[in-house]
This record gives structure tokens, sequence and C-alpha cells, in this order.
């Protein structure tokens, strides 16, 4: 979950003087100007700071802005830069031709602590300074705000054709407005989708080589024989692989709940923007392309029961009413699973139960029946009053506890949490191809970090010795586990945890000689304490990164690629095969794998000339043959 109005999830297809200032004139500046002014100002009036009210969490409460940063700095470098002086940012919104940040933190305590010690400090001959910001302004009242004051201070001849101009934008029937914000690629040939996403990871690609050459000037005289051969980028890029379907191919959607764009209340569906840029109105799903027929259905019979109800749909501006989600999970045996997401504000627990009672009898007995729900579970979802994210417990109303889907001729349950990939026939593709390339044998030890339901490494278990499973999802572990024995393994098992707590104490324990690491981590990609882990147990030859999204990876790989240094410590992966698969088709998205394989300097020989000095690489290779 994220902060409480500003970055409300939208699931549509739904994720840097030089005299230190004294530490006391800084608290001064806490008295005299805490966040609670802007609500009183601006707030009061304008109504744009409504959401800093009560115990709700947000960490725009907590913010601070700090200027005078280094030129050329990224968003890894300023948190490395934090975290570095034991600074735990919640988020940070980085301007970097501006030369400041925006950075929020969970608490009081932990932002007074960062103003004291970022003040003054200097980083690459700047010294910098920090004050506190104002909270961002809701994006929806700050919207209507505007077009009140532009409505009361434009000439008649403006309004006229900005409301000539509005008229002609609602002209657009709303089954193409809702299938350009969550299929904006339907109206291309998928062919070209497929060009496209391709060209995009050869950018990726190529970016990664310079990248590599800046942080691992050894690898030079490698990148230059691999650009020319590969147009400009580090290793070879496979044909992508398409989806083997197009069409109605998620098995997991989110839906939410609110007033239709036709007016409508209590609709369910996706909306049309997002709340940051201004826009709640929700529009059915029921003429999209990527949407199962069975979500649909189920969709359908949700929305006739809850306009049945007199519980309000939840409003982000204000905070009242009741309804927010749905969730939808599907497979292909025809199993479907439905999560109603609730907030319960002030209702008594036996009202509660009584709309659960309702729930159940609805899906089970009534209308309902033909949604064919074979799983239904319910989550209060009240507001936070803290940065926590752990997940919201589900309860079990009717059905079963699981869905069940078969991929590659296994069968895997899924619980209401739990990771699986949204395209399953895809999925069959993604996952042939990490075999492919893994290059395994009755010796071998496979990592699989971030494992889900264990999909990948139960689909690996039967050609190797052993399979280790990391995942920090409870349910989906206890998921992987069931799967694992359903399907008869005994060379399968699987470790709870944060990946970079429990993979440093897993990569210490593994003995075998050939252990290839797999990994499909979340779109931010993997915590760098995981890519430390990983250079530092040199027995791990190979290793096979599976991103979602290859550009917020690109840290990732840079890290694995980077020259030894005092942070780094074991020797540098080199890329030697790239590949994207379609997973998500009729959007612009794809997965990428990515082959690195251990790097081993056999010999250094120093060379120089008059005006140069250069380190030639006689001999680098790989230690795996390719």
């Amino acid at each position: 979950m994220t902060d409480v109005a500003l970055d409300k999830a939208d699931p549509a297809g739904s994720l840097p003087s030089t005299e230190k200032e004294p530490d006391d004139e800084i608290e001064e500046k806490n008295q005299e100007d805490p966040p609670a002014t802007a609500a009183e100002g601006e707030g009061a009036a304008g109504g744009v700071y409504r959401y800093i009210k009560g115990d709700l969490f947000t960490s725009e409460i907590f913010k601070v802005e700090i200027q005078n940063l280094p030129k050329y700095i990224g968003f890894n470098d300023l948190k490395k830069f934090l975290n570095k002086h034991g600074i735990n940012p919640h988020k940070i919104k980085l301007f970097s031709k501006q030369m400041f940040a925006f950075v929020t933190f969970k608490n009081q305590e932990e932002r007074d602590k960062a103003m004291k010690a970022v003040h003054g400090m200097q980083w690459k001959s700047k010294v910098l300074s920090v004050r506190l910001a104002k909270p961002k302004a809701d994006p929806i009242l700050k919207k209507r705000k505007q077009e009140e004051e532009a409505e009361g201070g434009q000439p008649g001849a403006k309004r006229a054709a900005g409301s000539q101009e509005g008229e002609e934008d609602e002209e657009e029937p709303l089954n193409i407005q809702i299938a350009n914000a969550v299929t904006p690629g339907l109206t291309v040939p998928y062919e070209e989708q497929l060009k496209r996403k391709e060209k995009e990871v050869e950018g990726v690609l190529q970016k990664l080589t310079r990248e590599i050459g800046n942080n691992n000037k050894a690898m030079l005289p490698w990148l230059f024989v691999q650009k020319e051969k590969y147009n400009k980028m580090c290793c070879p890029l496979e044909a992508i692989r398409p989806s083997p379907v197009q069409t109605e191919y998620r098995n997991k959607c989110e839906f939410v709940i609110g007033v239709g764009a036709d007016g409508e209340d209590k609709t369910v569906g996706f909306r049309l923007g997002k709340y940051k840029g201004g826009s709640c109105a929700v529009v059915s799903p029921s003429e999209t392309t990527h949407v199962s027929s069975e979500a649909k259905r189920i969709v359908q019979g949700f929305q006739q029961f809850i306009r049945t109800t007199p519980y309000a749909v939840y409003s982000p501006e204000t905070y009242e009413g009741h309804w927010r989600q749905l969730t939808v999970r599907t497979s292909r045996i025809k199993q479907t699973m439905a999560i109603v997401f609730f907030n319960p504000q002030k209702l008594q627990e036996e009202e509660i139960e009584e709309l659960k009672r309702n729930l159940r009898q609805y899906f089970t007995e009534g209308e309902g029946k033909e949604s064919a729900i074979t799983s239904l579970y319910f989550v209060r979802m009240g507001q936070r009053t803290s940065a926590g994210t752990e997940d919201l417990p589900c309860e079990h109303v009717t059905g079963e506890e699981w869905i069940h889907e078969e991929l590659l001729g296994l069968k895997f349950r899924i619980s209401p949490h739990s990771f699986f990939q949204t395209n399953t026939p895809a999925a069959e593709v993604l996952y042939s191809a990490v075999g492919e390339w893994a290059q395994l044998d009755q010796d071998s030890t496979v990592l699989d970090v971030c494992c889900g339901t264990g999909t990948i490494g139960i689909s690996l278990a039967k050609r190797v010795k052993k399979v280790i499973g990391i995942e920090l999802c409870q349910e989906a572990v206890d998921d992987a586990k069931a799967n694992a024995e359903a399907n008869g393994l005994t060379n399968v098992e699987f470790h709870c945890g944060k990946a970079e707590d429990v993979l440093p104490t897993v990569l210490n324990a593994v003995v075998s000689p050939n252990v290839t690491a797999i990994v499909d981590p979340p779109r931010a990609g993997l915590h760098s304490k995981v890519i430390l882990a990983i250079r530092r147990a040199e027995h791990l030859k190979r290793l096979i990164y599976v991103a979602c999204n290859a550009k917020a990876a690109m840290n990732n790989f840079i890290d694995l690629c980077r020259a030894v240094s005092n942070r780094v410590r074991g020797a540098p992966f080199r890329p030697v095969r790239a590949m994207a698969v379609d997973l998500f088709p009729q959007t612009m998205h794809c997965e990428t794998i990515l082959l690195l394989e251990r790097v081993d300097y056999t010999t250094n020989r120093i060379c120089s000339n008059a005006s140069v000095m250069s380190t030639e690489i006689v001999s680098l290779k790989s230690v795996v043959p390719q």
C-alpha cells in the first residue's frame, strides 16, 4: 500500500556557506515551520492539504528538501549516500537538473535525525543544506481548485473554447478511452508491438554496455569486441519470444470501485487516469481485451451486489465510504478467486459479519452464483496509521482456500497474496527459456530468489540435485512447499524472509561446485545487499536475471559487473546472452532475461605509450564455457 491521498494505487491492469548550521538552529526551524502550517494556511482555505488529518499515515508530513546537490547524481547515488550516513528515507524525489530533492521519512524522529546529519555536510565539493518542505497538494483537490479559479478568471471566449474542448473529449466513447489507458498498444499490429519491445531492450543493453565500461575499465577490451559484433551491445540479443495468447491473458486483475465515468455510482473497473493526475473516474472492464471473460463475469456480479447494499464507495478525497477494491484471480482449469477490499470505518462487528454472510449467500445461492467463484475472501482495508507495508489479513468467506493452476505439466496452488505470473501461457515460454539457458545437470544446485509460489525452481527440480527458494511472503512460501509436495519433489526447500537477510546464509551453506542463481525480483529490482552477497559467493558461476522492468534493474546489472572495490568484493559477472519475452500484449511492457557469468582475469599486463597508460587484458574469459 502507498501513502494516503497522494500515491493511491491505480490498478489499471494492474506494481542529489561551508559552515555547518548549529543543531539548535535547525531545531528552532522545526518549531517555527511545522508541517501543520501548510494545512492551517492554504489547506484550510483551499482544502488541498486536507489529507493531513487525524492519525492517518502519510510520509508527506515528514518531508524535507535537500538543496545544493552535486551535478550528475542519480536516485540511487542519493539513496546510497543517505544510507551510508545511517539515514533511511521513506521516499525520494530527485530533481537532478535543479540539484535538489524532496525526501520523506516514516516519522518525525527520523526526519529530524536526517536534518541534523545532512545539513552542512559536504558531498563531492558541495555543501548540502536541508529545510522543511510543504506536503504535496492533493492532486484531485488541486485540480478542482485550479478549474474553479480558471472559470472565475478566464475571459468568456476562453471559457467557451475550454468547454468546447471538454465536450469533444467526452464524445470519445468510454470503451476507447479505457482501452487507451490500460492497453495502449491495442491498435498497433502485434508484430510491430514485438519489434518495439525488442528495440527497447536493445536500448537497455546498449546503455548497460556504456555503464559497464564506466564502472569496470578492465572489461573495455572485451566490450570493444562485443560492441562491434552486436550493434553496440555487450552481448547478443536473441529474437523476442511472443506470447502464445494476445487477448484475455491476465490471470489476475485489480479493479477499483468508484463513481463511473458515465455517472453511475458503485462502478467496478479501471480508472481512466491516475489519482495524481487528478482523475478518479472508473470504467467497466467489459470491453477490454486483456481481461478474461471469467473475471468480467465476476466484476458484473459483484457490482450488482454492492449496488444493493447501503454502503457507499470509498472516497480518496474525503476518506469516507467503504467499498475500495476487488481483486480477481483465475486459472486455466476454471477456478476463480475473488478478494473484496472494504473499509469498515466505524461499523460494528455485527454489521460486518452480516455483510460477509450476505456476500456468501449471494455468490453461493443468489444471483451471483453464475459468477462461478470457487474461492471468496474479505479484507478489511482501513486507513494506515504507520508506514508498514505488511499484507492485510484475508478473511475466508466461502469456497476453497486456494485456486490451482497447471504450468509445464506441474500443479500449483495459489493463495490470495502469492505471486504468480499474470500470463500463464507466456510464463511457460519464459520458464522454458530459463531452463534452456541454465545449463543444468544432476550435480547442479539452483537458487530461486524471489521465488513466489516456487514455479521456476519446481519446474527445474527434476533436472538438478537441489533447489533452494527464497521468498518474502509467508503465504507464497507455504504454497511453494505444498506445490513441491504435490508434484512429488523431495529435493526442494524454501526459506521465508527478505532476500538480503536470507541469501548470504544460504550461499555460505551451499557446497555444490555447480551453483546457478535465478532471480525474478519485483519491479524495483534486488536490494543492494543481495547483489553484494552474490558477488562475494565466488562459487556461484552463473546467474539468470528475469526482469519485469529492465530499466529499473539497470543498477543491479551494473553492480553485478562493476570492478572489485572495498564495497564490492568478488569477481564481477559479464552479460553473455539476453532475450525479451512478451508477457503483456497490447502494452509496452515485457520481461527481459539476462544471462550473466562470472569472469576470471587470468593475466594482466600494463602497457603505456607517450600519452596514456592502459591495462591490457591478455586473457579475459568466462569461467563457464559458452
